[in-house]
């Protein structure tokens, strides 16, 4: 498994910086909070997608994914709901990037049913554009669709190859599914996993990896035991948590932590 981290830990952090983390910390690739107040986000001309792809070639640190905040189970109409999913897209092609993440966001005034298929018919849409260039959508373990049996229950309705899931390990834990439990939901659609750690369901203010409650050698176990060998993507929330610690002085502990896991689970 090849090993990454987010820049919502990261929060306006220049990409030079984050790259030079990246390479001095050994991670081999970065998630991008694609997002107006980062660095890296649609609203940047073709110029500035090509100078972020050159940085990247040239740290020889791989893009793993651009975090989008398209919610594409919320209630309203699909159109801007695509378009941003069709922006998110053009700029992971242009970054070389394979994925882009979306939200589920249903809204409490629907049914579970109606937000699967608001959610089901915004994706299988975009998923042809997706298709075109070469990225796939991965719909994240959150909010109204916290499990990966709930993430399920869009995919198996979207059916398409460019669509699948991006696992993020609290949220799954936080609705009371098992990892192994989860992993069998998403197996058959699993982009990457997003790692994690908080001290308990009710204080979620982002620790150092192996320091809190979430059952990351369980997860790690479940995935090398099937055999997986894609992205683990460290998630730190520093962006959500301004009193957390800054991210920079955890990644090598967080990195060691990660390969014991991996070392031990093999």
């Amino acid at each position: 498994m090849k090993l990454a981290f987010s820049t919502l830990g990261v929060p306006g952090l220049p990409l030079a910086d984050v790259l030079g983390l990246a390479t001095a910390h050994g991670y081999h690739g970065v998630e991008l909070r694609a997002h107006p107040e980062e660095p890296v986000h649609p609203g940047l001309g073709s110029g500035e997608r090509a100078a972020v792809a050159a940085e990247f070639e040239a740290a020889g640190v791989e893009p793993l994914g651009l975090a989008g905040y398209a919610r594409v189970a919320a209630p309203g109409a699909d159109d801007a709901v695509i378009a941003e999913m069709r922006d998110l897209l053009d700029l992971a092609r242009d970054l070389g990037a394979p994925y882009i993440r979306v939200f589920p966001g249903g809204g409490t005034g629907q049914s579970a049913e109606e937000a699967d298929a608001v959610a089901a018919r915004r994706l299988g849409t975009a998923a042809e554009y997706a298709a075109d260039l070469g990225v796939r959508i991965l719909l994240e373990t959150h909010d109204s669709h916290r499990t990966g049996a709930d993430a399920m229950r869009v995919l198996g309705l979207v059916g398409h190859r460019r669509v699948g899931a991006l696992w993020d390990v609290m949220h799954t834990w936080l609705g009371g599914e098992q990892p192994s439990d989860s992993y069998a939901a998403l197996s058959p659609h699993l982009g990457y996993v997003q790692v994690k750690d908080i001290a308990s369901a009710d204080d979620t203010t982002p620790l150092p990896l192996g320091a809190g409650v979430l059952p990351l050698t369980e997860v790690v176990d479940v995935l090398a035991r099937h055999g997986w060998d894609g992205w683990l993507c460290w998630e730190y929330e520093k962006r959500w948590y301004e009193s957390a610690d800054p991210l920079p002085d955890l990644l090598e502990g967080g990195r060691e932590h990660l390969s014991r896991l991996l070392t031990d689970a093999v």
